[in-house]
């Protein structure tokens, strides 16, 4: 059995036999199957009304544990997107009612962003729903197969610098 990959690789294969494509087949699988797993954990978001960086936000603010707040830093920390970004992202998810924003007390330089609680209710619901999503795009693979799989992509992404944020 040959998956789209394969195709590529046989194509390389044939147009540059000086080079070892397999690189490309381990990059261009992490590539397609991020795309494919996007585009159907998309799906489910929808049906909630949300899009994956929304649920990506509101999902790391109910993580954060009671009173589900963090501030602003710690979101672009968490999300990795630009001060900017966040700032959009917060603006919408503050006009759906799903967050609040306000000035930290004790740090006038710092905004802190808390989840309502129709967001929280929201997040509750969704996040029950998404982690059955996931396990039925995941049943091609063994329980074992996932448990190996996982941790590749652990050292690999250990490996390009991406550690915990703590």
């Amino acid at each position: 059995m040959q998956d789209n990959v394969d195709w590529r690789l046989d194509q390389w294969r044939v147009e540059r036999p000086d080079i070892d494509p397999a690189p490309m087949g381990v990059v261009g699988r992490i590539q397609r199957a991020s795309r494919l797993l996007e585009r159907e954990l998309g799906r489910n978001f929808a049906l909630y009304g949300l899009q994956l960086w929304e649920f990506d936000v509101l999902a790391t603010l109910r993580r954060a544990g009671p009173p589900y707040r963090l501030t602003t830093g710690a979101l672009v920390e968490a999300s990795m997107v630009t001060s900017g970004a966040i700032t959009n992202r917060i603006d919408r998810l503050v006009a759906r009612e799903l967050v609040t924003r306000e000035t930290d007390p004790s740090n006038r330089r710092s905004v802190l962003v808390t989840l309502t609680s129709q967001g929280r209710d929201l997040i509750d619901e969704v996040v029950v729903q998404h982690v059955d999503v996931e396990t039925k795009l995941l049943t091609w693979l063994s329980p074992t197969e996932q448990e190996r799989l996982s941790g590749l992509l652990r050292k690999l992404l250990i490996g390009l610098g991406d550690g915990s944020p703590e």
